[in-house]
């Protein structure tokens, strides 16, 4: 738990679509548990519209999305307009998979928050929400 907070974070991690590869995505959950985050995980074939009420309803404070169908452009501003819809305006979307550069940089225009390749540290997928929690979160 962050001493910065009263809680742990909570993080949702989530796989959108009929990407049926959730490997990367469990390895990431459990890196993010370890690393003293509460972690939700939906399962797979879950619709942009599951994840923000499972956000929602799990108050939490990060939506990570893993992503290697390459729909990752239509994914991302999807749950990123639900959220804003929704009023979750200060809950990060994050996550990763085979996206390519300058697809990532195209979704962070749009609002979406460090996306990441695989083969990135889970240390520095952690530090990165850790940080931008404690910059944007309070509680």
């Amino acid at each position: 738990m962050s001493e910065a907070f009263k809680r742990p974070i909570r993080i949702l991690v989530a796989k959108v679509g009929l990407d049926g590869h959730d490997r990367g995505a469990k390895v990431i959950a459990t890196a993010l548990r370890d690393a003293g985050m509460e972690v939700i995980y939906t399962g797979l074939r879950q619709t942009p519209e599951m994840v923000v009420a499972a956000a929602l309803q799990e108050d939490v404070d990060a939506i990570g999305i893993s992503i290697l169908s390459g729909a990752h452009m239509t994914v991302f501003p999807k749950v990123a307009a639900l959220m804003k819809e929704k009023g979750l305006n200060d809950v990060l979307l994050t996550g990763g998979g085979i996206i390519p550069e300058e697809d990532m940089q195209t979704l962070r225009t749009q609002g979406v928050g460090r996306l990441f390749p695989p083969g990135t540290s889970t240390a520095d997928i952690a530090g990165y929400i850790t940080q931008w929690v404690t910059d944007n979160r309070s509680f």
